[in-house]
């Protein structure tokens, strides 16, 4: 079978999990209003795909030594294609959430199985080919997810997010399974962790739930949600304590005794919590506040990916040639700049306007990984490689999931602390409010009406506020990770190790 072909089938693997990463987030108030919850609870379908991919990242390298790396990625993508399937035809948003689960738990072989495959397919002088193919696809996706989640919102049905994914997902299967078959990877018995696989679940799940629902529970003056930080904090130092004492332990925390790896996770975990906790505010926010449709949500958002595929080959060429943490500043000052332009929005700003940001975002998205993974990677023998990548991944996602949950919390929680201070610096009495009263009356809204518009722009506006708090935010916190990389040594290794497990 041509090689062309068999790039293109893995690269469409790489493809599909990475888009659905990004898809739905656009989507979120069309199934919540679709399924009859508020958006507040469909973000839950962000988060489940989220936490269980992370989970199932470490268990990866396990997989692919017992059984095969072309059969654990085949299998992998036919998983996932039916876990699509059923996320299409989901008749309520619990039936949702588990489907989505699953579609994130059986998915964390696809990106480092397509990416080993397609190194094993070209020769050695031609890896960078390789890895250029595997690079775009995964940046070309979270352009087309936001654009592609509008476009079907808007104007078909959302169960089509998902169902796209069924006739891609059989056409990956079966031509990598005929083209690289004979290519399969030699397997070994190995024993694995089942304790210490048992407690991760445990402790991540009960913490998302804890963050999910703790917001319509009002946190801690719930039993429940007591209940469940007690459980994900026991959880938590239970797994510790067995994965240090384990002989082969789902997650190797020894590797934590490396400078680098140890300080360049925190800037990969932070960095990407950061990015992705923006990534859904903003879409939602335009969507639930700013009339904006799914469609132009996810057009404002495109430009950053494009900025990133233009820019990418350009990292690439020179991650080698240069110290990995000035890229990484680049990264992080780019971020803070983007975060920074958003927290000057106003609340007539237009359409480009909301895109520039963005634009800035895109260097951001395009030096980031490679430049900080080249840290987190320094140092690691060759044959500690998977499970760094795979440590620092499950961290990394974890940290995207959880950070869905922190943001829309506080957003919510610090837009009633701003309607609060607007509704106070106000009365009936105020001669404003009675002539906007007034205008309104000469429309043929009642006073009743003409209060309830009232109060929905001030609603409006106390939402704009929390999210221009939030953006100022995550700029500072952009701008303190830059101090964190240059506590790392400089990389020996270049971006070789980076390149090879982004």
């Amino acid at each position: 079978m041509p090689r062309s072909v068999l790039a293109t089938a893995l690269a469409l693997g790489t493809f599909m999990q990475v888009l659905d990463t990004t898809i739905a987030n656009v989507s979120i108030p069309t199934i919540s209003g679709n399924l009859g919850v508020s958006s507040d609870q469909g973000t839950w379908v962000i988060t489940s795909f989220a936490v269980a991919n992370g989970i199932s990242v470490p268990l990866t390298g396990w997989l692919m030594q017992r059984f095969g790396v072309v059969r654990t990625f085949v299998l992998s993508v036919l998983a996932f294609t039916i876990a699509s399937f059923l996320c299409g035809i989901a008749w309520s948003l619990p039936s949702l959430i588990v489907f989505r689960v699953l579609q994130g738990g059986v998915s964390g072989p696809m990106i480092p199985g397509s990416q080993a495959l397609l190194l094993s397919i070209f020769p050695p002088e031609r890896k960078g080919t390789a890895l250029a193919v595997w690079s775009m696809t995964t940046l070309v996706a979270p352009i087309f997810g936001p654009i592609l989640g509008g476009e079907i919102s808007d104007n078909y049905s959302w169960p089509w997010i998902f169902l796209i994914n069924v006739p891609v997902g059989l056409a990956c299967a079966g031509i990598c399974w005929m083209g690289l078959r004979k290519r399969e990877t030699p397997t070994r018995q190995l024993p694995i962790d089942g304790i210490g696989l048992a407690l991760l679940v445990i402790w991540v799940g009960v913490l998302q739930i804890m963050l999910d629902t703790g917001k319509d529970a009002n946190w801690f003056e719930s039993p429940a949600i007591v209940l469940e930080a007690i459980v994900a904090a026991v959880g938590f130092a239970a797994f510790m304590i067995w994965e240090l004492g384990e002989k082969n332990p789902i997650v190797d925390l020894s590797l934590f005794r490396n400078r680098n790896f140890a300080l360049g996770t925190v800037a990969l975990v932070l960095g990407y919590a950061v990015f992705f906790g923006s990534v859904v505010l903003q879409p939602l926010w335009m969507q639930t506040w700013l009339g904006y449709t799914a469609t132009w949500a996810g057009l404002v958002a495109a430009p950053s990916g494009l900025v990133a595929v233009l820019v990418s080959p350009l990292v690439g060429r020179y991650i080698g040639k240069s110290d990995p943490r000035i890229i990484a500043t680049i990264a992080f000052i780019a971020f803070g700049v983007s975060y920074f332009m958003r927290s000057h929005y106003t609340a007539d700003a237009s359409f480009v306007t909301y895109m520039l940001p963005l634009l800035v975002q895109g260097i951001g998205m395009a030096t980031f990984f490679i430049a900080v993974l080249a840290i987190v990677l320094d140092g690691v023998p060759n044959e500690r490689v998977p499970a760094a990548s795979g440590l620092s991944n499950f961290m990394r996602i974890t940290a995207g999931a959880f950070a869905t949950s922190l943001v829309t919390t506080y957003w919510d929680r610090h837009a009633t602390v701003h309607q609060s201070q607007l509704a106070e610096a106000t009365s009936v009495y105020d001669p404003r409010l009675q002539a906007s009263v007034h205008t309104l009356n000469s429309l043929g809204l009642s006073d009743l009406q003409s209060l309830g518009a009232l109060t929905r722009a001030l609603a409006n506006q106390a939402y704009f506020l929390s999210a221009i708090d939030i953006f100022w935010i995550c700029g500072w916190l952009s701008f303190a990770m830059i101090a964190v990389v240059w506590f790392t040594r400089r990389p020996r290794s270049g971006g070789s190790h980076a390149a090879a497990a982004e």
